[in-house]
């Protein structure tokens, strides 16, 4: 019964408060206040609630975690801290004082509820995630500076209980100092690696799920054992397995549809639960101890967003961002509340407020979090609409299921944000092949492929041919449907051969202009450390080069993977105004001698990758030594993922393609589609 309740309000509460136009999030909230303990009273908060809603919580850190841009976040890592620091400090001598004067509290239990003040939670952030703003400048500011706030103010929750309690002692600070520090070690070096090994080994998407459902609590776990709040391990767990979670893959879909379907939605229940508003209706001092608590919380938080934007330059749109994110009062605030009610530092009055508190914060904070997210989206919006790319057409020949998925994966990672319905999986059977069976062989690998792109929201339309000859179907497909861009793969026991490119190269790009992708996956995809992309001199001057560096740029921001270009320093200044606009994990090396090509094994470590720019005959970006690159790949990259990339190199097919490559003649690199346009 209680699940059936549970259900049906997910269900019903978003699409009735939306239509009024009030956040879903705080919908599940009143909710959750009609059906609690003090409202109607149709379900209790038990103990089988409240580990629904932390499991709820311990899931919002963690989606923060891994959703988050990691390159955005390194560059921000400073600015973080000052807002980390902004946003702790700036509460907790407010609420200091209005704790001391305001609510006749004393020094510690003042101190105590300073910390609440300081700490937050990241509620609204599922809102600006799902309106698309979630890899902004700010919001990665923001989420950085929350997991310092929140780890300092649960620091001063522990040292004011220890303080109470007689055990603040030399041991005291000694335990804590070495607990954080090894907890520190685990999650963050030592998480990457057991994911790393586990996604090689096993491959079904059930396992995957369930594993790192295992590692976002057993980063709660470890955090507690460490002396902080789960919320910490959470997030840090979302962290270490950002890199190894495609950010457009069917894993990554799954992990947010489960957060934002069942665990979140019931956390913000179980929050509507503990309020009581019987207790303003009995007394004057518990209202005005939630009217001073809530006005504290917001006048705080908003102070420190707005110390931020001006030291920073930031939009007031941004600035609504910031304080949407750390405005709202929930997770560490109850923490403290409860453990302070406990102890007998603060008292009814305090633990009523606070719920007023959490209410109204959430509210505000999410009213904020989504205005600033609609208006950054927009603008976004309007700028993808002026640099993308709509003509995009992604064609994935397949044959073999061994491949299927590593192709699949590939293609969505480099695809643009746009492309949700233009990309096409073709199995090509022959006519002198053509029976039920090997039809009905078809018929299951085009499935499962579609079932592969449903699973990242992307419709892969599947293409079944007959044919005399593979190569004539391909084409023909090309020619009917204007690809832009074809992703082939080679069998993992297969060994890539000269007379195999060359068959490759002038059969499909003499005769159509679309950039070819030849792919071969020892591992998955989103294991990848690292990625040497070998580009050689003079591709910046052809036409295509733009259209495949958007993909590469895709590539390294959707995979986590960094990027290591290696090329001519002429070709590496256009990489750095490109990575100066739009930021990823990348790292630029001057290399233009293609003669020293088989040196570059000693750079090659056991998780990275290759990917080779390659060019044909008697084009500008010819090197005589690209003819070996099978033969060295065979002998020092057999074990190493590669990605072979063949560039449209000229415009002599008077067709649809034509008109896309002479348009990218006139577009500069930096207005491409694909580096603003990422999910």
């Amino acid at each position: 019964m209680q699940f059936l309740i549970l259900f049906v309000i997910v269900l019903l509460a978003p699409i009735i408060f939306n239509k009024i136009r009030i956040p879903s999030l705080i919908g599940l909230i009143i909710a959750g206040a009609v059906i609690g303990p003090y409202g109607v009273g149709l379900m209790l908060r038990d103990s089988n609630m409240i580990m629904l809603g932390n499991a709820g919580l311990l899931y919002i850190m963690f989606l923060a975690g891994i959703e988050i841009d990691v390159a955005e976040f390194r560059k921000n890592s400073a600015k973080s801290l000052v807002f980390g620091m902004l946003t702790f400090s700036i509460p907790m001598i407010i609420g200091t004082f209005a704790g001391l004067y305001l609510l006749n509290l004393t020094l510690v239990s003042s101190i105590l509820l300073a910390s609440m003040f300081a700490s937050h939670t990241l509620v609204a952030y599922p809102i600006i995630s799902k309106l698309g703003a979630g890899k902004n400048r700010a919001v990665t500011v923001a989420v950085g500076g929350t997991m310092i706030t929140d780890t300092l103010a649960l620091l001063v929750l522990a040292i004011i209980v220890s303080m109470n309690e007689g055990q603040v002692t030399p041991a005291f600070w000694t335990q804590m100092t070495l607990s954080l520090i090894l907890f520190s070690l685990v999650v963050v070096f030592l998480f990457p690696v057991v994911g790393r090994w586990f996604f090689k080994k096993f491959h079904d998407s059930t396992s995957q799920f369930i594993f790192v459902m295992t590692m976002i609590f057993l980063g709660g776990f470890l955090a507690e054992l460490a002396g902080i709040e789960a919320i910490i391990g959470a997030f840090l767990a979302g962290l270490s397995m950002n890199r190894l979670i495609p950010h457009v893959s069917s894993l990554m879909n799954r992990i947010g549809f489960v957060g934002n379907a069942i665990f979140i939605p019931i956390f913000l229940i179980s929050v509507g639960m503990l309020i009581d508003y019987h207790a303003f209706v009995t007394g004057f001092e518990t209202l005005k101890v939630a009217v001073v608590m809530t006005v504290v919380a917001i006048l705080a938080k908003f102070l420190a967003a707005w110390v931020t934007q001006k030291i920073y330059g930031y939009t007031k749109a941004e600035r609504m961002l910031i304080f949407g994110l750390s405005n709202a009062q929930a997770a560490a605030t109850l923490a403290a509340i409860m453990v302070g009610h406990r102890v007998g530092l603060l008292d009814d009055s305090i633990l009523n407020g606070t719920i007023v508190m959490i209410l109204v914060t959430c509210t505000v904070a999410s009213f904020r979090a989504q205005k600033g997210a609609v208006e950054i989206s927009l603008s976004e919006g309007m700028v993808k609409e002026e640099e993308g790319n709509p003509d995009e057409r992604i064609l994935i020949p397949i044959a073999n299921k061994d491949t299927l998925r590593d192709l699949i994966d590939l293609s969505l990672t480099i695809k643009s944000k746009a492309n949700v319905d233009n990309v096409y999986a073709l199995n090509i059977i022959k006519s002198t092949e053509a029976t039920s069976e090997t039809e009905k062989a078809s018929e299951k690998l085009l499935e499962e492929a579609v079932m592969l792109g449903a699973g990242a929201d992307t419709a892969i339309q599947p293409l079944q041919r007959y044919d005399m000859n593979v190569l004539n179907g391909i084409l023909g497909v090309v020619k009917k449907y204007a690809i832009t861009d074809i992703v082939m793969g080679l069998h993992v026991k297969q060994q890539i051969s000269e007379s195999f490119l060359g068959n490759l190269v002038e059969g499909v790009l003499n005769k159509c202009q679309s950039t070819l992708f030849v792919y071969k996956a020892i591992q998955p995809l989103g294991t990848i450390k690292r990625r040497l992309v070998i580009i050689p001199p003079n591709a910046d001057r052809e036409v295509g080069f733009s259209l495949w560096l958007s993909k590469i740029w895709n590539l390294g921001r959707n995979s986590g993977g960094k990027l290591s270009f290696y090329a001519a320093n002429e070709i590496l200044d256009t990489l750095r105004y490109v990575h100066k606009i739009h930021p990823i994990d990348a790292e630029f090396n001057e290399f233009s001698d293609w003669r020293e090509f088989v040196k570059l094994a000693k750079e090659v470590g056991k998780n990275d990758g290759l990917v080779i720019v390659m060019s044909r005959q008697r084009k500008i970006s010819y090197d005589p030594v690209m003819r070996n690159i099978p033969d060295y790949i065979n002998k020092h990259f057999k074990d190493t993922n590669f990605m072979l990339l063949y560039p449209v190199q000229s415009t002599s097919v008077e067709d649809y393609h034509n008109d896309m490559t002479n348009a990218s003649l006139i577009t500069p690199v930096r207005n491409q589609d694909g580096f603003g346009a990422t999910p």
